[in-house]
């Protein structure tokens, strides 16, 4: 028997059609009114988890294909919570578009994304001094404690992106820490050729509560992140005064390979540079600067950089470690000609002054620096800094070459060596600078080597000025500049000089033209009178300089000096006294004084010349101190000379460090040993004796004001 398939029943083939066809009905009508806007509460909600603020999308647009497009309209992201006042959002665009290589990640398991474009984004970028900003998409708000880093090989886990297209970006950044606020536009061109493209950003606003203007050019974003070939910058800044550019490429920036770049910077004062580099700089003036800048990932380093600073040269080597904390810097830098007005601002002088800070200074009593050094600053800072000046041009400095290495550590300044060539000698000093509070706890010493009177007064047209100095200064105290280190210091001054020469050539220049006449015509010196011996040996105590010995001996006198030098009130109290050791001399027993500020002092007769002034007037001579009696003075005695003053300065100087012995020959006069005479009464002496007679009073003495009056006419007529 034949057995036949049984056809399907009309029933079911009619139920299947119409499955089949509501299926491709629904299908049909799914293409037709499909919207990708149904996944945006989707998108919305991921987002916001993952960046830890509300962020929102408004359409959602897919284009499908080989290579997929994504695009998002009206993109905001909302600030953190703890930025929430402000009345900006954190970001938005007004569209985002992604294009995703699909096969490329099918076949190859590689994420490429051709193009990333960004429509007019703005962003709002906050950071405040505690350490908090908006732009770290951590919950709390605050830095991640362990932070992405590029692995050793520059590689990073970024897509491979062909282009990132940014029209008409803005950017608000607001950085407290720098006191920085600014706007900056950001475009981009698209790739030509082999070039992936270039960025441009301009910037304005404020910046370390200066102005500021900067233009950036690089390469595209994206070459940066490549990491393969070297990326070209164009930077140029306008801070304040401050220029500064930088030209060249990046070698490698992920990896902090380094570079090929061109530093130039100029302004009127390098301390300004403070805030964008974070190198404290003492005031200078002018400057322009050009060098090589490099880096790596330990430092950075500006080499062989050249230029001016004021009417110095300066060149050399900076390196520095930013890492560190306290910043680390290396430098070492050279002159060929240096004018040392221009590095005032290194010992607390300022190298300009404006018109008012002159006026300033007039009105001021204070005689020595009073600027204050920046303790803050230095303690931003650990630096090892060496300088050399070949040669110095300054017609009023008698310096040769200067040469200095200093340390700054937490800081301390360790002054190793500051020292100055003069002809054949040597002026070198070295100190420590402790910090204590807002003052410094201060040692330092001076030591003068062999040092040419002549070379000293070279500036002194026909000078003939000579002789060898030598001595020693110490210094101990709290301060924060040099005259307050000099108001509160301890130490003293042992100086010798030795068969000098026209006395008449060193006075004058050294204490001023008005003053050093003065004190000349006080003297009593004839003129052209050889120096053959200075002896100054003068603690110093609470700031106040007093005297062991002062002694001025020539071939024809003696000049004895006592009194004091306060430091903390700027006066002079000073007096000398003149004895002839030649009897053919005229010389008056008596002294005269010197009083007032130092700045200022005013030099007058003294008790005795009071009182023999109206016998000198009745001789017809309008000023007392020279040849007014005619009465031959003796010498002081003849048991000692003055080596035998330096042999008692050596055995206890002043200084606490004795200054050698003198080269007199053997034809010099013996006289009173100056150790001892400094600290007799005024008088003559008694030949033999030893004893001090008071001086001989004359009747119808002067009164003060005509000896004041006297003194000015004399002054005057001697100009």
């Amino acid at each position: 028997m034949t057995t036949a398939t049984p056809d399907t029943p009309p029933r079911a083939r009619h139920l299947g059609l119409k499955i089949f066809g509501g299926v491709a009905l629904a299908i049909l009508l799914l293409i037709l009114f499909w919207s990708w806007d149904w996944f945006v509460p989707l998108v919305n909600s991921r987002a916001t988890a993952l960046l830890h603020r509300k962020t929102t999308i408004a359409h959602l647009h897919v284009h499908l294909g080989r290579v997929t497009t994504i695009k998002v309209d009206d993109l905001k992201i909302e600030q953190p919570k703890t930025f929430e006042k402000e009345k900006d959002q954190f970001a938005q665009a007004k569209s985002l578009s992604v294009s995703v290589d699909v096969w490329s990640y099918l076949w190859h398991r590689t994420l490429r994304l051709p193009l990333i474009a960004l429509e007019q984004p703005t962003a709002d970028i906050i950071a405040l001094k505690n350490n908090l900003n908006n732009y770290t998409f951590t919950e709390d708000g605050k830095p991640a404690s362990t932070p992405a880093q590029p692995d050793t090989a520059g590689k990073t886990n970024l897509p491979d992106i062909g282009e990132l297209r940014i029209t008409d970006g803005t950017l608000h950044v607001k950085y407290d820490p720098l006191q920085a606020d600014m706007q900056v536009s950001v475009q981009t061109t698209p790739p030509e050729g082999a070039s992936r493209g270039t960025l441009r950003l301009d910037a304005k606003g404020r910046y370390a509560q200066q102005p500021i203007t900067a233009r950036f050019i690089g390469g595209a974003l994206l070459s940066f992140v490549a990491d393969k070939d070297p990326y070209p910058v164009d930077l140029s800044v306008q801070n304040g005064p401050t220029n500064a550019t930088l030209k060249g490429d990046v070698v490698h920036p992920m990896s902090f390979a380094g570079a090929h770049l061109k530093l130039h910077f100029a302004g009127p004062d390098m301390s300004l540079l403070y805030p964008l580099t974070g190198v404290p700089i003492p005031r200078t003036p002018a400057y322009t600067i050009t060098g090589n800048l490099d880096y790596s990932r330990n430092h950075i380093l500006f080499k062989d950089f050249e230029g001016r600073m004021g009417t110095s040269d300066i060149g050399g080597t900076l390196e520095v470690d930013p890492h560190q904390k306290p910043m680390a810097l290396q430098a070492n830098l050279r002159s060929k000609q240096v004018n040392l007005v221009d590095l005032g601002g290194f010992i607390g002088a300022k190298p300009t002054k404006t018109a008012a800070e002159k006026k300033q200074d007039a009105k001021s009593k204070t005689v020595l620096p009073d600027t204050p050094i920046n303790i803050p600053r230095l303690n931003a800072i650990n630096a090892h800094v060496t300088y050399h000046g070949a040669h110095i041009e300054n017609k009023q400095l008698p310096l040769d070459n200067i040469d200095t290495e200093f340390f700054i550590n937490n800081g301390e300044i360790d002054l190793k060596r500051l020292n100055f060539a003069v002809g054949n000698g040597t002026l070198a000093s070295s100190a420590t600078l402790k910090p204590d509070g807002s003052l410094f706890d201060t040692t330092a010493r001076i030591d003068f080597a062999r040092i040419d009177l002549a070379r000293i007064m070279q500036a002194t047209a026909n000078s003939k000025a000579r002789g060898i100095i030598g001595g020693h200064m110490t210094l101990r105290a709290k301060g924060n500049s040099i005259a307050s280190l000099m108001a509160a210091g301890n130490g003293g001054l042992t100086l010798v000089l030795d068969q000098g020469g026209d006395i008449t050539a060193i006075l004058p220049d050294i204490m001023g033209l008005q003053l050093g006449n003065a004190i000349l015509t006080a003297l009593g010196l004839p003129s052209h009178t050889d120096i053959k011996c200075f002896i100054a040996d003068m603690p110093l105590k609470n700031g106040i300089v007093s005297t062991n010995t002062l002694l001025l001996e020539t071939g024809e006198a003696r000049t004895l000096g006592r009194g004091t030098i306060n430091f903390k009130t700027n006066t002079l109290d000073y007096s000398l006294t003149t004895r002839a050791q030649n009897p053919t001399i005229a010389s008056l027993p008596g002294a005269f004084n010197i009083t007032g500020p130092i700045k200022s002092p005013t030099v007058l007769p003294g008790a005795e010349i009071l009182g023999r002034a109206a016998a000198a007037a009745g001789l017809g001579f309008v000023f007392p101190p020279l040849a007014l009696l005619p009465t031959i003075q003796l010498g002081v005695g003849d048991d000692s000379r003055c080596s035998r003053a330096v042999q008692a300065v050596n055995q206890n100087p002043a200084a606490g460090i004795a200054p050698g012995s003198l080269s007199h020959t053997a034809g010099t006069r013996r006289g009173v040993s100056s150790t001892h005479a400094s600290r007799r009464p005024q008088g003559s002496t008694k030949k033999g004796t030893g004893k001090t007679a008071a001086p001989k009073q004359h009747e119808g003495r002067m009164t003060p004001e005509e000896v004041r009056a006297a003194w000015n006419a004399k002054l005057h007529a001697k100009h």
